[in-house]
């Protein structure tokens, strides 16, 4: 079983190699546009996604794609709300992570079901290209902090389970039943 809905599992290849640094030339192309899509729409086809690395995809590209609706407050337009855009991170690089860690849950796109507990720092600061090739700057805590290290981590090609302990498999109907639970 090589993919799902278009994400690569564990056994491709592609996901234990570095991903490349996209070129400065080429981050506004239409090659990375669509690739940038192409992360989206994969990442919106799972209602348990949060976030997408493009080796994910098929992509040896350094390109993550957080969902929006884990960033900051909903955004209000017309009266009604929408979750903010979806943050693209082209050439993200990790400045700094605190030396406090938490030890927290996480699954994965890639490593479908299994679940386990990594121990991540409980803040972090990071640098990227938008997708227009404007640098910016970002910090994070919480699940975002958690998120952001889980993304270079693919992007260095090591999957969540290589630093996971408790590791279990959970399937989608278990995972429904508790979610009803809850």
């Amino acid at each position: 079983m090589a993919k799902i809905k278009e994400i690569y599992q564990a056994d491709e290849p592609i996901l234990r190699q570095i991903a490349q640094p996209v070129p400065i030339a080429e981050v506004k192309s239409p090659k990375i546009r669509r690739l940038i899509k192409k992360m989206k729409t994969s990442l919106a086809s799972e209602a348990d996604g949060v976030a997408i690395a493009a080796p994910q995809v098929g992509e040896n590209l350094r390109i993550f794609v957080v969902a929006g609706k884990w960033l900051n407050k909903p955004k209000k337009i017309a009266g009604d709300e929408k979750p903010p855009d979806d943050l693209i991170c082209i050439n993200p690089i990790l400045l700094s992570a605190s030396k406090k860690k938490k030890e927290s849950e996480e699954g994965c796109l890639s490593v479908r079901w299994l679940y386990g507990k990594v121990q991540r720092a409980r803040n972090v600061t990071i640098r990227a290209l938008d997708r227009n090739g404007e640098e910016f700057t970002r910090g994070a805590g919480g699940i975002l902090a958690q998120i952001f290290q889980h993304e270079l981590d693919h992007l260095e090609g090591i999957l969540f389970t290589d630093k996971a302990k408790e590791v279990v498999e959970i399937t989608p109907e278990e995972l429904e039943k508790y979610g009803k639970q809850n």
